[in-house]
């Protein structure tokens, strides 16, 4: 039997220097090499990944919650570039030195901004939300996906209001009505489900305005100088991902010099859980550290 997650080995909040908490989880050595993980929509710091992976290559990865989001103090109307300010403080208090960085789902972009501001030293981006907003996919969005966007591009104060509407159920909900059979296998496993759920329990323990805010800032225009990004930098996609890049990153790849972009035949968006290894062990081939 495959097992996908497994709880973290140490938690913790870390205060920052203006007294909010940043929460995080750890799996594998302390003295491993630090893989930071920004995760997905809504999810807390208990969804990591790669169980036994990440002992196995002397990982040590940390995933943390968002502001507003599971153990970490909100803070409204922050920006990708708070976000990154506030990992490097992390990066700082944890001894993590310049990490290398996974970006999963609704965290690519936080990671992308953790990139171009020097916080990391290597990126993955895996399954990750795209720039909707972007006028290349203008017509390729289906409709309800397009009308969010606009949404949110002429009201972003009336759409971070629409997305704090959201729970934990109607997000499983939305997951599982919009993954093919292959992701299916993955999130309806007892194991990964329980694990999942009390992510997204924790993500919305302090109501839905984290979310709402990291969403608005997702699906509106991106601020980064992607051509400007000088890490190495993987894209991976699962050639069945229907739900986060209407091009699975292909036109993303080209945003960046030097970024390898790959897309796995056969699986879809649970691609961070099914191919752990290869992630990883392709990202450490890369990957620098000042520890």
């Amino acid at each position: 039997m495959t097992v996908y997650v497994d709880n973290p080995a140490r938690l913790g909040e870390s205060r920052l220097s203006d007294g909010r908490l940043l929460g995080w989880a750890e799996w594998g050595p302390l003295d491993g090499v630090p893989v930071l993980l920004c995760p997905g929509a809504a999810t807390s710091r208990w969804l990591g990944f790669g169980a036994g992976v990440v002992e196995a290559l002397g990982v040590r990865l940390v995933s943390v919650d968002r502001p507003g989001l599971g153990a970490s103090t909100p803070a409204p109307g922050r920006t990708f570039s708070d976000f990154a300010g506030d990992i490097r403080q992390l990066c700082a208090l944890r001894g993590l030195g310049h990490p290398a960085v996974v970006g999963n789902s609704q965290g690519a972009p936080f990671a992308l901004a953790c990139a171009e501001e020097g916080v990391a030293s290597v990126l993955a981006v895996v399954s990750g939300a795209d720039e909707v907003a972007a006028p290349e996919f203008a017509s390729a969005l289906a409709a309800d996906l397009r009308g969010l966007v606009e949404r949110t591009a002429c009201d972003p104060v009336g759409a971070e209001e629409f997305f704090a509407g959201f729970t934990a159920d109607a997000m499983w909900g939305m997951v599982m009505d919009g993954s093919p059979g292959c992701d299916l296998a993955v999130y309806q496993d007892p194991d990964f489900a329980a694990v999942y759920r009390r992510a997204l329990d924790e993500g919305f323990v302090q109501g839905a305005a984290g979310y709402a805010r990291d969403t608005v800032l997702s699906m509106g225009r991106w601020p980064f100088a992607l051509d400007k990004i000088t890490v190495p930098v993987e894209i991976w996609y699962g050639e069945q991902d229907t739900s986060h890049s209407p091009d699975n990153g292909a036109l993303l790849a080209t945003r960046m010099p030097g970024a390898h972009h790959r897309v796995v035949p056969g699986t879809g968006g649970a691609l961070l859980w099914t191919h752990s290894e290869l992630i990883l062990t392709s990202l450490l081939a890369k990957a620098t550290t000042d520890r």
